[in-house]
C-alpha cells in the first residue's frame, strides 16, 4: 500500500515523511531543488507479532508495511482552486491513499503562502483542490463521450449514455466541492470510475503539524479538524513534527519519560499509522508459514484462531482442543488479529 503525502508549501509534510519513516530527507526547500517524491517504508510495530516470536522461535519476525511517499512541491499556485495536473496529477493517481498534511504551527521566519496560520482552512482547501482536479478529469471523458456518441452503433450508445448519466452526477457533486468518496455510488458504478483514478475516490487522511509550544491547544486543533473533515469521511489527527524528530534520538524509555512530562500522547508516528489503517480499512492477520502468490492456485484451507484465544490456549493443539482453531475456505473474510496458518499444495 503507497499513501501519498501532500500539503501546501511549508506544512512540514517531509518533517511528517520523515518521523513515519524514520528517514531524513532534506526539510530544507525541498520542492525547490527536487522534482522526485522522497519514498520511505514505516514499519507496524505490532506487539502481538513480538509475542507470537517469542512462542514460535522464528527465523525471521517481520511486521506490517507501509510505503509512504512525500510529494514534490505541487505547481505554482496550488492551493487557490486551480487543480491538479501533469506529472503532479500523474503520481498522485498512482497512490492507494492520500495523507494531507496541514500547517498548525507558527513561525515568523517560514511564510505561509496564504500569509496565516489556520489548519482548518488548509484542510479544506486541499480537499477542495482534490475535488477541482478530479472535475477536470471528469468533464474531459464527458467530452470525448460526446464525441464517440456520434460514430457509435445503438447498442454501443446505450452503454454511453449510461456511463455519460454516471459521470453528470459526480460532475454536480465535484463542482459544489464534494469529492466521490462522499457521493452515494454502488459497487458497480465504483467499478466502472476506478479506472480514472479519481483522486477524491482515494482514502485520505489529514494530519495538522503542530509547533513545540502548543501541546495545550491540540485537543482544540484535533476537535476543529474532526469537525471539518470528518463529515468528508477523511480520519484526521494532529502531530508535532520537530518534536518527534528530537524524540528519535532518544531510548525508548527516555521518550515516554519526556511525553509525560509534556503530555503529550501517543508517538506521531503511531498516531498516522492508525489513521492510516482506518483510512485504507486495513486489518492485520498474523500468519504462520510462507504467503505468496502460489495460495491462489494451490490453497487447501486456513487454520483459523483469534489471538487472544491462542495466547489464552498457548498452542494450536490446546487451541484444537477446545475448538477454538477453525477450518476457513477461499471465501472467510479475515479479521484483525486472526492467527492463520495456511495450508496449499502446488
Amino acid at each position: 500500500m503507497q499513501i501519498g503525502i501532500v500539503g501546501l508549501p511549508q506544512s512540514g509534510k517531509t518533517t511528517v515523511f520523515n518521523l513515519l519513516t524514520r528517514g531524513s530527507a532534506d526539510t530544507s526547500a525541498f520542492g525547490a531543488i527536487h522534482d522526485k517524491p522522497n519514498v520511505g517504508v514505516a514499519k507496524v510495530v505490532d506487539e502481538r507479532v513480538d509475542a507470537l516470536t517469542e512462542i514460535f522461535n522464528p527465523k525471521r519476525k517481520t511486521y506490517a508495511e507501509l510505503t509512504y511517499v512525500d510529494m514534490p512541491a505541487p505547481p505554482e499556485g496550488f492551493g487557490k482552486t486551480r487543480g491538479i495536473s501533469g506529472q503532479f496529477l500523474n503520481q498522485l493517481q498512482g497512490m492507494d491513499g492520500l495523507l494531507v498534511v496541514v500547517r498548525a504551527f507558527e513561525d515568523p521566519s517560514v511564510v505561509h503562502v496564504a500569509e496565516s496560520i489556520d489548519p482548518l482552512r488548509d484542510a479544506e482547501t486541499m480537499l477542495y483542490e482534490i475535488a477541482f482536479a478530479d472535475l477536470e478529469i471528469v468533464e474531459k471523458r464527458l467530452d470525448r463521450l460526446s464525441e464517440l456518441y456520434k460514430g457509435a452503433k445503438p447498442q454501443e450508445r446505450q452503454a454511453m449514455q449510461g456511463e455519460e448519466a454516471l459521470l453528470n452526477r459526480l460532475k454536480d457533486g465535484l463542482e459544489g466541492g464534494v469529492g466521490v468518496r462522499d457521493q452515494e455510488v454502488t459497487d458497480d458504478e465504483a467499478r466502472r470510475i476506478n479506472g480514472f483514478q479519481l483522486l477524491s475516490a482515494k482514502p485520505a487522511i489529514v494530519a495538522a503539524n503542530y509547533g513545540e509550544d502548543q501541546v495545550d491547544e491540540v485537543e482544540s486543533i484535533e476537535s476543529g479538524l474532526a469537525e471539518r473533515v470528518g463529515e468528508h469521511r477523511v480520519p484526521s489527527g494532529a502531530v508535532c513534527g520537530i518534536l518527534e524528530a528530537e524524540l528519535s534520538d532518544m531510548s525508548p524509555e527516555e521518550q515516554q519519560e519526556f511525553r509525560e512530562s509534556l503530555g503529550v500522547g501517543a508517538p506521531g508516528q503511531l498516531q498516522i499509522l492508525e489513521l492510516s489503517y482506518r483510512a485504507l480499512d486495513l486489518v492485520t492477520f498474523l500468519a504462520a508459514g510462507r504467503i505468496h502468490s502460489d495460495l491462489k492456485r494451490g490453497f487447501i484451507r486456513a487454520e483459523t484462531v483469534k489471538y487472544a484465544d491462542f495466547i489464552e490456549c498457548g498452542s494450536h493443539a490446546e487451541a484444537r482442543k477446545r475448538g477454538l482453531l477453525r477450518a476457513e475456505g477461499k471465501t472467510y473474510e479475515v479479521t484483525d488479529g486472526d492467527l492463520i496458518n495456511f495450508q496449499f499444495n502446488v
